[in-house]
Formats: C-alpha cells, structure tokens, sequence
C-alpha cells in the first residue's frame, strides 16, 4: 500500500518551444509555475556553462525543479566499435552533466545509450551493449559527484535500434551496473515497442527513475489512445516516486522539429501544459484509488 497522500512531481519539457535556452523562456517557467507545475525539463545542448547557470538561478527563484534530457551523435557514440568515439562519447556527456549540474538538475534523461537515428542494418550485437554500459559507467562515475541521476531512453525502432524496449533497457542498466545509471520509461516509444504496458514498468521497475507522459502522436496527454489507466495504476503500484515530466512537440523550433521528423501540429503548447497538468493529477488519483 502506497501513501495515497503523495504524488509524483509534474514536470513540463520545454522543447514544445524551443531546443535552445535563454531568458526568453523566462516567461514560459513563470507561468509553468503559476499553473502548478513542480519543475520543467530542457535540452542540453553546447551552449556555454553560464547560460544554463543563468537559467538554473532564475528557476531557484521560481522553486521550480529542474531535470534535463539530450541526445549524441554518431562521433560520439557509446556503442560505437572505435574506442576513440566512445572516448568522446564519455567526453561528450560529462560536458552535459557539467550543465545539467551549473543548472541544477537532478536527472539526465534521453537514448544517450547510442547514437540517434544512426543504424547498423543488423540486429543489436552484445559488444555493443558492453561498449555502451561501459561509457555510461564512466559518465556514472561523473554523474554522481554532481549528484545526478542518468536515465536512458529506450526508443522506438524508428529513432534507435540498441534499446527499443523495457527489456533491453533494464538488461543494459544491470549491464552498467552503476547506482547513478537507472533507467526512464516514455509512454509515446513504448505505445509502439511493448506488448503490454504493465508487464513492460514492472520489467523496468526496480531501475525505473524518470518517466515521460506522452501521447501517441505526441500532442496533449489524455486527447489520444495510450492506455493511461493501465500506465496510472501500474506506477502507483510499484510506487513509483519520480518525475512525471510531459514531452510533446510542435514545430515551433523548426529546426529542432525537423531532426525529430515532426511534421505538423499537434496541439498548441499552451493546450498541452494547461490540459496535461490537469490530466495528470486527476489520473495519479486515480492510480492511487486503485490499489488503496
């Protein structure tokens, strides 16, 4: 039996605006806040280590939480066969940790397991999950003297080959072996991998600590077909205490939507934040009236 007082914390992803931080976001986190969100989430790009402090300061004032998500590419992937890639790889992501950190987040969320939308053409290989539980142990190792949880993504076959499902995913995190290496369960990928979603967050579940609520195609939170309730009372269930972070997606950051192939739009982000905050909450007590 669960605490039917608690809940997760809400987190909104700022990619419905853009890709890059600045203060002109400055006034999206004040009114997250003043709807009732518990934190936001951002990219983490290259920009420089003062601009995502900046940002980190403005939200300790708003005492918005804070958690981050990113991707490598194929120079720096941890799977890679090279050992010079992964090295830069291992570079690559202690650089976002030094940001996630200046911010101060607390979880590092994406498919950083692998390189995006870069295929081998042949089912994944086990050197290849040896080589990224390696890298992800190194860039443990820096995570945790930042106080920083990473949890990688598994993806949809479409985005990633190396971990498409809850399986893979926790069979790399044990793979890795870290205590700041846990993993993330995201709603829209597993829609499209998972058989089952209960069966799919109780595999995950000893490991699971970040968790994306994503529609189908990528719009408001409840306006599709993703099986919520079964999402709702399954985390309740293992007591899942983390983020519940929405990412959705629209074109407004055009470049961004491009890499991503998002192609139209959804829902306005403003439909999204103000609708999905609602859904959640009414849905996370639900999930406890379940099982209390």
């Amino acid at each position: 039996m669960i605490n039917s007082q608690y809940r997760s914390p809400i987190g909104f992803n700022l990619l419905v605006w853009t890709a890059a931080i600045s203060e002109k976001m400055n006034p999206m986190v004040e009114r997250l806040k003043q709807i009732g969100y518990d934190g936001i989430e951002c990219f983490i790009d290259n920009q420089d280590v003062s601009v995502y402090k900046t940002f980190g300061d403005h939200l300790s004032q708003l005492e918005l939480g804070r958690t981050c998500v990113t991707v490598v590419g194929p120079d720096e992937n941890p799977a890679s066969e090279s050992g010079l890639v992964r090295q830069r790889a291992v570079d690559h992501l202690k650089g976002v940790v030094d940001r996630a950190q200046a911010m101060g987040a607390t979880v590092i969320c994406g498919p950083f397991h692998s390189a995006f939308a870069t295929f081998s053409r042949r089912e994944p290989q086990p050197d290849e999950y040896a080589h990224s539980a390696e890298v992800l142990h190194a860039v443990g190792d820096y995570a945790q003297q930042a106080n920083i949880i990473l949890t990688p993504e598994a993806l949809n076959r479409f985005e990633c080959y190396l971990c498409n499902t809850m399986a893979q995913l926790s069979d790399l995190v044990r793979r890795t072996n870290h205590p700041n290496v846990r993993a993330m369960f995201d709603t829209h990928h597993a829609n499209m991998e998972e058989k089952r979603f209960p069966e799919a967050i109780r595999t995950i579940a000893p490991m699971l600590a970040h968790v994306h609520i994503s529609e189908n195609d990528r719009g408001t939170p409840g306006s599709g077909h993703i099986p919520w309730d079964d999402t709702f009372k399954t985390l309740a269930e293992v007591d899942y205490r983390g983020w519940m972070t929405i990412e959705a997606f629209t074109r407004n950051d055009i470049d961004f939507a491009n890499s991503i192939n998002v192609w139209r739009e959804y829902n306005e982000p403003w439909h999204i934040a103000e609708n999905g905050l609602k859904f959640i909450r009414e849905m996370q007590a639900k999930g406890t009236d379940y099982i209390n």
